[in-house]
């Protein structure tokens, strides 16, 4: 399988969409391209230099000139910002709401939208989000929106950070990823919605590994 094609995967927090794309990206040896971890890179950015993630004009000037690249394979890939390393300083509870209160704002998805496109080059990619179907690579051939019961995403959630030994609290969690659906899905700017030619799953009575089995499926009929 060498044809390089583009695989997106959309959806809301804790549908597996990151899992589902690493692994994808492994089985068919893609780039794996997380655009969610680059707005969680500019919510700690904009952190660490006293910058509101209300401010939209600030924030997308910071946009225009974030360093960031994505480095080694799709089985331990890592986030560099300004070159270093911020791969677990992202994932944290505050960070994901940082992410979804830069990413409403237009001005900042503008200024993000070369970045990503460029990390996608010439194909070969599978790229992870929320408007990678509809706004940033809306030709993907193959495009796939996961979705899953509101509570079963927040259990998936609430388990990974403590997986990870970060602080974390369940009701916390499901409050939190109600107020980020909602303001995704309400934003002006690319709002959160399946591409209308996207096939939709819904992961929450499956494993990683058949959400995974579908989405190769659909690629190799675009590979043949």
């Amino acid at each position: 399988m060498t044809k390089r094609i583009v695989i997106a995967i959309d959806g809301p927090a804790g549908v597996g969409k990151t899992t589902a794309a690493r692994l994808v990206a492994e089985r068919l040896g893609f780039k794996l391209i997380d655009t969610g971890a680059i707005y969680r890179a500019l919510a700690l950015l904009a952190r660490e230099r006293g910058i509101s993630w209300d401010e939209e004009e600030p924030l997308a000037t910071l946009a225009a000139q974030i360093r960031l690249d994505f480095s080694g394979p799709a089985s331990s890939q890592k986030v560099l910002l300004e070159g270093r390393d911020v791969s677990r300083e992202i994932r944290t509870p505050e960070i994901s709401e940082g992410a979804s209160r830069v990413s409403r704002h237009p001005g900042v998805r503008q200024a993000l939208l070369e970045l990503q496109r460029r990390l996608a080059g010439q194909g070969g990619a599978v790229m992870e989000g929320r408007d990678i179907g509809t706004v940033v690579w809306p030709q993907a051939e193959v495009k796939v929106f996961l979705t899953a019961e509101e509570e079963v995403r927040a259990r998936r959630r609430f388990q990974e950070l403590r997986e990870k030994n970060l602080p974390v609290d369940f009701n916390e969690t499901l409050e939190q990823m109600r107020r980020r659906d909602e303001r995704d899905s309400k934003r002006e700017a690319a709002p959160l919605k399946p591409a209308s030619d996207a096939v939709i799953i819904d992961s929450g009575e499956m494993t990683a590994e058949q959400v995974v089995e579908q989405i190769i499926k659909l690629a190799a009929k675009k590979l043949k």
